[in-house]
Order: structure tokens, then sequence, then C-alpha cells
């Protein structure tokens, strides 16, 4: 687009760079560091959220066990990262696992798991703004007394991290960097008010039993472990945006999982300690929801409650910002690929997906809209149908990734370190089939005991893969390694 062009539009920040067939779309390159990227994944594990809200189940399911799981889970990310980066040398583009998909296996199978990321990713996001809503609403009431509908605090955050999101990476970092190291902090401050009170010895080695880490609570445990780790496809999403992909985004990778493994290995380790190895199951169970305010107002004071009840919520607006900047830059690959309307891939002037960040908030909005304005329950209903059904989603591409992966170094005879292209890829294959058969065998339970109809949402997964699998056959034109 000419410099004329660009004059006639009314809001240049927000100028479609391919108006017309055979115009450039390119996300902006260079733009990204390491630690960028890592902020836009570590805000996706939502720390604070994590930690106050996930980690309670985690507890009342596998005990003193708990920080064991989350290592478990580290390194299960860990493995499957090692032929996934290798991997990325030989691709950098937007579209995240499905490109990869293609380079491993086909565009059909590409197309097909385009359609479970879109299926999971949205899902994702509307279970959890649902839960921020009924956070935000319980906090401001708290304070003030003012009961604000779930809906309306919901429709104006997502307004907020739509129009950040639409304005690029630049207006996102600055929020989230704020964000993200005030939960550090906070965690840390909890961890060293609980050291300063207890001791050492609350980094105990006597929960790390085979009974706590291997018992009936294993599979939902890991679930709910491995959940904290959603948002790592982020690291190759921005791929196209990043300074030298190919040293930065392992460098993100391998730094995230490290960071989110210890920060969520050692907060838990000193959870479980100062309340006490014998009692930290019943604790979790008996009160989920204030065990760990309870625990920071009786080791620093009310003034660390306070606060976390704060980040809490600010936390879940991190992390869905960084789902909304991740997924619209998804919806701009797959727009520029083919795989959907080409118009999704238009980008403004300061190189960000804006259309599809704006889609991305308009179809959010319009599937929570329907189910809460039907009386759908923010909670029981909503985030638990649809974050179950998400991280069904997740757990099914990171299979078909790992078998992209394998068949990649396969197919084109890249063998010049075998753990690297072919062990670690297979194990990592293998292990997925495992946390597969334990989201099958747990969903009632992701489901908070709904059942019923909500686990016919599970045939959400294949259907959405046979419409993208049809979508090309029917197009075979779609092609993954566009990135112009």
């Amino acid at each position: 687009m000419n410099q004329e062009q660009v004059e006639t539009f009314a809001r240049p920040e927000l100028e479609p760079a391919i108006p017309a067939a055979g115009a450039s779309t390119r996300l902006r390159s260079g733009k990204l560091g390491v630690t960028a990227i890592a902020f836009f994944v570590i805000a996706g594990a939502a720390p604070m959220a994590a930690v106050v809200g996930a980690s309670p189940v985690v507890f009342s399911s596998s005990g003193g066990g708990t920080p064991v799981i989350y290592m478990i889970a580290a390194l299960l990310v860990a493995l499957f990262s090692v032929g996934y980066l290798r991997m990325s040398q030989y691709i950098s583009n937007a579209g995240g696992f499905v490109a990869y998909i293609a380079g491993g296996l086909d565009n059909k199978w590409a197309t097909g798991a385009a359609g479970i990321t879109i299926l999971t990713y949205l899902s994702l996001q509307v279970g959890l703004w649902s839960q921020f809503g009924v956070f935000a609403q319980q906090l401001v009431e708290s304070l003030t007394g003012i009961g604000v509908p779930v809906y309306i605090w919901i429709a104006a955050v997502v307004a907020v991290t739509t129009g950040l999101t639409m304005r690029g990476v630049d207006a996102s970092l600055k929020v989230l960097g704020a964000l993200i190291i005030g939960e550090a902090f906070t965690v840390a401050a909890l961890v060293v008010s609980l050291i300063v009170q207890k001791g050492w010895g609350i980094f105990t080695f006597e929960g790390f039993t085979g009974a706590n880490i291997f018992g009936p609570g294993l599979g939902i445990s890991l679930l709910f472990a491995f959940a904290c780790f959603t948002s790592f496809e982020a690291t190759v999403v921005f791929a196209e945006e990043a300074k030298d992909p190919r040293r930065t985004i392992p460098r993100a990778a391998y730094f995230v999982v490290g960071f989110v493994g210890v920060f969520y290995t050692l907060s838990t380790w000193a959870i479980s300690g100062a309340i006490g190895i014998d009692s930290i199951q019943t604790v979790a169970t008996e009160n989920p929801a204030g065990m760990i305010f309870d625990l920071a107002d009786a080791s620093a004071g009310y003034w660390l409650s306070f606060v976390m009840q704060i980040l809490v919520v600010t936390s879940f607006i991190a992390m869905l910002l960084g789902f909304s900047n991740m997924f619209s830059r998804y919806l701009f690959a797959l727009g520029r690929a083919g795989a959907l309307p080409a118009r999704l891939a238009s980008v403004s002037r300061t190189g960000a997906p804006y259309l599809a960040g704006l889609v991305n908030g308009l179809v959010v909005l319009s599937i929570i809209s329907i189910f809460l304005i039907a009386g759908a329950d923010p909670i029981a209903t909503v985030y638990s149908w649809f974050v179950a059904l998400g991280t069904a989603g997740f757990i099914t591409i990171l299979l078909l990734a790992s078998a992209a992966i394998v068949a990649f170094f396969a197919r084109n005879g890249i063998r010049d370190n075998l753990w690297v292209t072919v062990i670690a890829p297979f194990l990592s294959f293998l292990a997925f089939v495992v946390i597969g058969y334990l989201t099958l065998a747990n969903y009632d339970t992701l489901l908070g005991g709904a059942g019923g109809i909500a686990r016919w949402l599970l045939l959400g997964i294949p259907l959405f893969f046979v419409a993208g699998f049809v979508r090309s056959v029917r197009k075979p034109a779609i092609d993954y390694g566009k990135e112009v």
C-alpha cells in the first residue's frame, strides 16, 4: 500500500494492510525479544489465579505430593519442547501448532487441527471470562458494597482487552509486564513470610510419597497442573514478530517452562509444608476458595491477603489479554493461509492483526451473552463446561503436534541427534496418549461433576476436525507456509 492510499483512511492506526488482492500481509518482524514473548506466555499461565484457584484442586487430590505433580507437568512440556523447538528452526509462522502439523503430516490434517484449535481457544476464553466476571463482581462488592452484574464486568473488560490487542503488542506488553511482576512478587512475599514464620522446615520431602503422587487423584491433578501450560503455544505463535526467531523462540520457551515449573513447585511446596503435610488435603477439600487467602492473612497479615484478592482478578485480565493476542494471530495466520476468510489477515500500521482481534472479542462476547442471558450459571455451567472442553481440545492438539513432529523428522531424514529427532518426540507422543486417556477418564471431574449434556460438548472436537478436513479437501490451495 502506497502513501496516497494510507492517507485515505480516517484512522491510520487501524489501516488495513491488504485492502486489495495481492498486497502484503505481514506482522511486524523483529519486534519481540525473549522477555516480551515470555510475558505473553506467562500471562496465559495466570500465576496468581492458578495458585489461588487451581492449586487447591491439586492439593485435594494429591495432598503433599502436589509439588511433584507440577514438576511432572513441567517435565512433560519440556520433553515435548525438545523436538518441537528443533522443528521451529524450519518453521516460523504465526499458525502455531497448525503450521507444525502441516509440515509433519499434511494440509488436510492441519486444517482439521485448525478447527480443533479454534474450538479450543474460544472455549478457554469463554470459560475464563465467565470466571473473571464472578471474581470481579465479588471483589468490588466486598470492597464497596456495590453489586455490578457479572455480565457488565465481562463486557467492559472484553472491550478493553480487545482494544489493546487491536492496537498492537506494545500496548499489551506494558499492561502485562506490570501485572505479571506484581503477581510474581506477591506470591514470593507469601513464600518468604511462610519461611520467616515457620522456618525452612516447610520444604519437607515427607509428602513426596508414592501414595500421594501416584494415587487415585493423579489423573485430575496432572490435568489441572498441565492446564497451567495451555498458553505455551504462544512461543511459536509470536515467531514472525520475534527478533532472530531461531534463537529467541527456544530461549523464551525454555525460560517459560523453567519459570512456570519452578514457580508452581516452590509455591505449592511452601504452602503444603506450612499448612501441614497431614492436613493439607483436608484443608484444600473443605476450604478451596479461602485456603490461600487465610494462609496469607495468618503469615503476613491482612494486607497480603487483600493484595492477593485484587491480583487474582488482575491476573485474569493479564491471562485473557495474552490469550486475545495469541489467538488473534492464529486467526490472522489461518486467514492468510486461506483456511479462513482472507480479511482476517488484515494488519494495522503497527503490525497488529486488528481485524482478527476484533472478531475474536466479538465472538467470545456473543457466546457468553447467549449463555448468561439464557440464565446459565457463570461458574457451574459456563466456566466448567467450556474450560473442560478447551482442556480436552488442547490435549488433542498437543497429541497431533507430537505425531507431526515425529513424522516431520522421519519424512525428511533428519537424524543428526536421535534424542532430539526420534526418542524425545516419540516419548512425548506416548505421554500425550496417556494424558488424553486421563482427560476422558476424569472429564466429569473437570466438569465439576456436571456430566450429562455437558459431556456431549466433547463431540465438538471431532466435528470441528471434520469440518476443517472437509474445508481443506474443497480448497486444496490452503498454504500454511505463507508469510507474505
